[in-house]
């Protein structure tokens, strides 16, 4: 190498250089024999001189610019992050920079590693990276240039060496060394081989398709995936392979390369692909379209198998579809909110529950189909759901849209993974209804029940009151002075009878005497007496329907209903100072299905309805559900027994009819019965009546009677006034006391009257047991209930009288009995 000149030697070598150019200048002149002038002598002297400076200075700016490039080039060795070092062909080391000395793990002294194999030691535990490392060694002494990575163990830790090794250019003999640390490039390079490797083995088993088509079709990538579905190899793909041959219909007007008509940079389709063994299969393909920069297409195609999918696809919609005929046909109204409360779906029942006709009601928040009262319950109870707490029991809810109220039992669930809830309802309105009919009934045959016992006891005590009243009107008759007196008695005790009758309505024990009616004709009769009831400042409208049909009901309980409605009506209307009127009108109606009217529910069928509609005050909302409640009324003490509604729900309901109240503050009431329409195929003529007065009878006889009687009272008038018709009548207070009469009087006896209720033995009982020794003997039961109660004791010989009766009634009923053979 060459070294920088010092200022002691380069002043040495000026000398020596001024003295050359003297001596020279000497030689010169010696050598020519020549004598110079003095001016001549300086003026040679004076040019080897100054020819000296300048090649001393030449000389010195030479040595300068060999140090500066010695300068620069030092620092860039030393500062290069490449270990570099210079050696001989021996190996010695004759200098390194400091990357290296790391490198090899050189302390503060660089001498510690006079030789390059010492360096050797990186690379013990990789025996073959040693061995490649002194074949290098061994090369480079041979002045030959070598490049290798090898392993080598740096600090304990496994790293990468790219080891460059070449002769230094003019200087024979010396190597330049450059050993570079590529661990990061190398690990990134072995991960990016590896990630490919993967990315290959991926592609190649994908459970999709991948291709590469050029601008004329042909394959130039296929993974294996895709060749297996179109039953090629995938080499034979890449050689001969064209798309639109493995394609069941290429698209028209379309490059080879393209999936769809008219193509584009994006394109996807689903389509049908051929396969080498004639096989179809449906794929859905996604291709891009790129052109490189030197115009060649190339493409890049992801291809899916969607038989499989299809087969899943088709599975699947059979199982939406039986979910959703299990959702929609499922008889249990079943509806989904969200945690907001907003309605998501509902099935048919719930819309049908609900009677929306048809419009849905999904979008809506569930609590505003709450009735109000329940809201806050509901509303808490669908927070703590959504917060995880599901109901341990279902809610009695009211669900209410427009008209409809529904009474239904919910039950809530989460669903897991969500906050969605849905509902179960169970629709209990029927079952409420028909427990507070069942309530109701309970209730009104415990009232009837209480009402036809009094009845029946009343009845004994009338049945007497009126008939010594008879018994006394035989001794004074017109013009006596206690004439008017008896007869005011036996009024009033008419009038008891009557009193008697409604609550033998009522508990619907009353005997029924039904015959068929036209309406027109009854509502015309009575519109008299109703005018006279109602009095001149209530106007009566009567107005009456077209092509009424006829209906079968017994008359006189027809017109008590009809009196109490309007007696009823004028109560209400009394005080009121608008207009006072009382319309009623009738109408034929049918309903093709059953319907709710009142507290019972009226099945499907033809009806006669007669309204009866007033101007009055109206029902209040809170009493509406009890008027028809015996005892129950408004009025005030000693105006109204409160069995006048009462008795008309009692008389409809006995002929199978049906009852309505509609009402409106202010604005008045409406009550509507609904009467079954009458069939005239093949009916007898009930009207049938005797068209002139009966003639007057012989109600006298000689006859032997067995009367049997508890009730004292009514057993001494019945005695004494079939006595005085000149029969022979025989006593008994108890059924037991009649058995012993009997017992030598059967066979001379004609008729047998007794009561139907009495201690121990009943009237029915001894009616048969007398009649078992006599079937011939005629038989007459007298009761206060019903007829309808006994009729299946009723045989052809036994008759029905009705307490209470009077004198002329038991002896008509008598002679009619003896005289029926």
């Amino acid at each position: 190498m060459k070294k920088r000149l010092t200022l002691n030697q380069f002043f040495l070598v000026a000398a020596l250089l001024m003295a050359a150019f003297v001596g020279g200048a000497a030689a010169f002149i010696s050598s020519h024999n020549a004598i110079l002038t003095a001016l001549e002598t300086w003026v040679l002297f004076g040019t080897y001189g100054v020819l000296a400076l300048i090649f001393l200075y030449i000389l010195y700016r030479s040595s300068l610019g060999c140090d500066i490039e010695r300068g620069i080039l030092k620092e860039v060795f030393m500062g290069s992050h490449a270990a570099k070092l210079i050696t001989d062909m021996d190996g010695h080391i004759l200098y390194r920079n400091t990357a290296f000395s790391k490198l090899a793990g050189e302390g503060e002294q660089p001498e510690e590693m006079a030789v390059i194999r010492d360096f050797a030691k990186v690379f013990e535990q990789e025996e073959t990276a040693y061995e490649e490392f002194r074949l290098l060694l061994e090369n480079a002494e041979r002045g030959a240039s070598e490049d290798v990575t090898l392993s080598a163990n740096i600090g304990g830790q496994q790293e990468w060496l790219h080891i460059n090794v070449q002769p230094i250019f003019g200087w024979a003999g010396y190597l330049h060394w450059r050993i570079d640390n590529i661990t990061d490039q190398f690990v990134m390079e072995s991960t990016i081989r590896e990630e490919r490797a993967k990315l290959i083995r991926f592609t190649e088993n994908a459970p999709v398709g991948f291709f590469s088509v050029d601008d004329e079709g042909g394959f130039q990538f296929v993974n294996a995936t895709f060749a297996r579905w179109l039953g090629e190899d995938v080499r034979s793909l890449l050689d001969n392979g064209r798309l639109h041959d493995y394609l069941d219909k290429p698209p028209e007007m379309a490059q080879p390369y393209d999936l769809v008509s008219q193509g584009g940079e994006n394109q996807a389709a689903e389509l049908k692909v051929k396969t080498k063994g004639g096989k179809h299969l449906f794929v859905s393909i996604q291709q891009s379209v790129k052109t490189d920069s030197r115009g060649r297409i190339r493409t890049n195609a992801v291809v899916h198998d969607l038989t499989a999918e299809r087969k899943m696809r088709t599975a699947l919609a059979a199982s939406e579809d039986r979910f959703k005929r299990f959702f929609e046909e499922a008889p249990l109204p079943i509806a989904q909110i969200d945690q907001s409360g907003f309605l998501i779906d509902h099935n048919a029942a719930f819309q049908a529950m609900l009677d929306t006709s048809g419009k849905p009601l999904s979008n809506q928040r569930f609590i505003n189909l709450v009735d109000k009262e329940s809201r806050s319950q509901i509303t808490q109870a669908l927070q703590n759901m959504v917060e995880g707490n599901n109901l341990s029991v279902p809610l009695d809810v009211k669900l209410v849209q427009g008209d409809v109220q529904r009474n239904v039992q919910m039950h809530a669930r989460r669903f897991k993974g969500s906050t969605d809830i849905v509902l179960h309802f169970l629709d209990q309105t029927e079952q409420r209804s028909l427990e507070e009919q069942f309530v109701q009934s309970q209730k009104m045959q415990a009232i009837g029940q209480l009402a036809g016992g009094v009845a029946h006891d009343f009845n004994n005590l009338l049945t007497a009151m009126i008939g010594f009243c008879d018994l006394l009107l035989l001794r004074h008759k017109p013009g006596d002075p206690s004439f008017g007196d008896i007869s005011q008695i036996k009024q009033n005790a008419n009038r008891a009878s009557n009193l008697v009758r409604q609550l033998l309505a009522f508990s619907r024990q009353q005997t029924l005497r039904p015959k068929v009616l036209d309406i027109s004709e009854t509502l015309t009769e009575l519109s008299h007496l109703l005018r006279r009831l109602l009095g001149a400042n209530i106007e009566l409208d009567v107005r009456h329907g077209t092509d009424l049909g006829l209906i079968r009901v017994d008359e006189s309980q027809l017109e008590q209903v009809l009196i109490n409605l309007a007696v009823n009506a004028r109560d209400a209307m009394m005080d009121s100072d608008g207009e006072k009127r009382l319309l009623i009108e009738t109408r034929n109606y049918r309903n093709p299905k059953a319907i709710k009217r009142g507290a019972d529910k009226m099945p499907p069928g033809n009806w006669l309805a007669v309204s009866v509609t007033d101007t009055g005050h109206g029902i209040p909302d809170d009493i509406r559900d009890r008027i028809f409640e015996p005892f129950f009324t408004t009025k005030k003490v000693g105006e109204g027994t409160g069995l006048g509604l009462a008795t008309v729900y009692g008389i409809v309901r006995q002929t199978d009819g049906y009852i309505h109240v509609e009402s409106e503050r202010g604005k008045g009431t409406t009550f509507t019965l609904y009467l079954p329409q009458h069939e005239m195929a093949k009916q007898e003529d009930d009207n049938k009546e005797a068209a002139a007065k009966p003639k007057a009878r012989d109600l006298t006889g000689t006859a032997k009677i067995l009367l049997v009687e508890d009730e004292e009272a009514v057993l001494s008038f019945s005695s004494r006034a079939l006595g005085n018709k000149g029969y022979e009548v025989f006593q008994a207070t108890s059924a037991e006391d009649a058995v012993e009469v009997l017992k030598d009087r059967i066979s001379e006896l004609d008729l047998l009257i007794t009561d139907v209720i009495m201690p121990g033995m009943d009237g029915p009982t001894l009616a048969k047991k007398v009649m078992a020794d006599r079937p011939d003997l005629r038989v007459i039961l007298m009761s206060g209930y019903t007829e309808d109660r006994f009729k299946d004791d009723l045989g052809e010989r036994v008759h029905f009288l009705p307490k209470p009766f009077t004198l002329k009634q038991l002896a008509e009923k008598v002679k009619d009995v003896l005289d029926d053979n």
